[in-house]
């Protein structure tokens, strides 16, 4: 079991300084994205406890927040698909105001669990089944610090069940743009620290 895992949201994209949902959306960071990834991996290289393990969602904001985080423990990201962002299917890239207003998409979601947006959206309850299932394998499979490098909404939710046994309860949990979550699973799991971004 991993002493360690280190949650990191990656860096800054468009969609995140526009307001807008991009969950299966592939969109690359921002300069200032790229900036966040390096100064994170700049303050995770200082550690005590060296990262021995990380591992990555498919899309390319996190693939490019992991890489300078590798290339500082000299270790290879490993490609995660369930740690991928909630698609939302045809409301891909909308305004997070008219998907509430439009659309009423947290209403639906906290009224139903298993609801999946139009156009091959995820509910609730996928997201978070893969999510879970995911940390919790990744945990199981290493000793000492690994890092994972996702998204924000995903994040979320699986620290909602994990914590607190409650995926509605997610909004607690929102992080920032390569902010630093650590948990640690076990009979009682419990985070050191919650959403740092000083090092940014």
């Amino acid at each position: 079991m991993a002493e360690h895992l280190v949650l990191v949201r990656h860096g800054q994209i468009a969609a995140n300084r526009e307001g807008r949902w991009h969950g299966s959306t592939d969109s690359p960071l921002t300069w200032r994205g790229s900036r966040q990834a390096k100064r994170t991996a700049k303050h995770l290289s200082k550690r005590l406890q060296p990262i021995e393990k990380i591992y990555v969602s498919p899309l390319d904001r996190c693939r490019s927040t992991a890489a300078p985080i590798a290339s500082a423990f000299k270790i290879d990201p490993v490609i995660h698909h369930d740690l991928r962002e909630w698609g939302i299917g045809a409301w891909e890239d909308t305004p997070f105001s008219d998907l509430q207003k439009t659309h009423d998409f947290m209403g639906k979601v906290r009224k139903d669990p298993h609801f999946e947006p139009p156009g091959g959206g995820e509910s609730l309850a996928q997201v978070t089944t893969r999510m879970v299932a995911a940390i919790r394998q990744i945990n199981a499979s290493h000793e000492g610090a690994v890092a994972i490098v996702s998204h924000g909404a995903s994040l979320a939710l699986a620290l909602a069940v994990i914590l607190d046994n409650d995926a509605n309860r997610w909004g607690q949990y929102m992080v920032d743009n390569c902010s630093l979550t650590e948990l640690v699973l076990g009979d009682n799991p419990y985070v050191n620290f919650f959403n740092r971004t000083e090092h940014l």
